[in-house]
């Protein structure tokens, strides 16, 4: 069973105070950038909130015969604007990138290009749509989600705040699955089932503080503990306790996370007490 208190932004007005940073990096890149001075006063420099923000990118990316540009963006901006901790959400996952992502450097950088952060806010839309019985259109997003960045998760999920979704490619999450608070995941992760049984709890839990390496594969009504790692190719087909490091197909325990911290924060690929 989810815990709520684990399904929430960790800071209030944390949207706010993100956005500021978006628009002064915004400002910077186009002074030093005049080729980029039409899409970043497109996305960021004429628009007053992060969720405006979010909406133009979402659409830019996402449109199509199905759906054009000026279908999207009054859809998505209606949508976070009556749902702002979805925002607050959108604002840790680009927080996350920032502090956990040796390649990014500034907050505007996942907004305007990464890939794993634009599927992330696209299953955040959708999800929103399937809350509100609106299945066959958050089914739309997920879609096209999928054609555009490679990653597949269902409107039906639960995913937490805080997200690291590291590249984003082959990444898949199934109707039932929940992931809580900063958790970290990398390309190629697999959260599934093991069969065609419809209904009930079939895909993983995954706690706070979780890191999962790139191409491992969760599968079944599994729970993946607090601050536990998964190493990358692994196969899991049970619980994993909290605060220990698994390997292998199927994997096993290799070690025990000695300090307590979150995996997913450090981002720490190597197993505990190797050089």
């Amino acid at each position: 069973m989810i815990r709520p208190e684990k399904m929430v932004p960790a800071q209030s007005g944390l949207a706010a105070t993100v956005w500021a940073e978006v628009c002064a990096a915004a400002e910077f890149a186009a002074e030093h950038e005049p080729k980029l001075l039409g899409m970043l006063d497109d996305v960021v420099l004429s628009r007053t909130s992060l969720g405006n923000a979010v909406a133009v990118r979402l659409a830019r990316k996402l449109s199509r015969r199905d759906m054009n540009r000026d279908e999207l963006e009054p859809l998505i901006r209606t949508l976070l604007k009556s749902n702002p901790v979805v925002v607050d959400c959108m604002a840790a996952d680009l927080r996350a990138v920032v502090e956990r992502d040796a390649a990014c450097h500034s907050v505007l950088e996942p907004l305007l290009f990464f890939k794993g952060f634009h599927a992330l806010a696209t299953y955040r839309v959708a999800h929103v749509l399937w809350q509100e019985g609106r299945h066959l259109l958050a089914l739309l997003f997920q879609s096209v989600g999928s054609e555009v960045f490679g990653v597949d998760i269902h409107p039906a999920a639960q995913i937490g705040c805080g997200i690291l979704l590291d590249h984003g490619t082959g990444f898949v999450v199934g109707e039932t699955a929940i992931i809580e608070n900063n958790v970290s995941m990398l390309h190629e992760v697999t959260l599934g089932g093991t069969g065609k049984e419809k209904g009930g709890a079939r895909h993983p839990v995954v706690r706070s503080g979780v890191l999962i390496g790139a191409g491992a594969k969760v599968l079944g009504r599994v729970e993946i503990g607090e601050c536990a790692k998964i190493a990358a190719s692994s196969v899991v087909l049970a619980d994993v306790a909290a605060h220990t490091t698994v390997a292998g197909v199927p994997a096993v325990q290799v070690a025990v996370n000695a300090d307590l911290c979150e995996p997913a924060l450090g981002m720490k690929q190597c197993i505990d007490g190797e050089v």
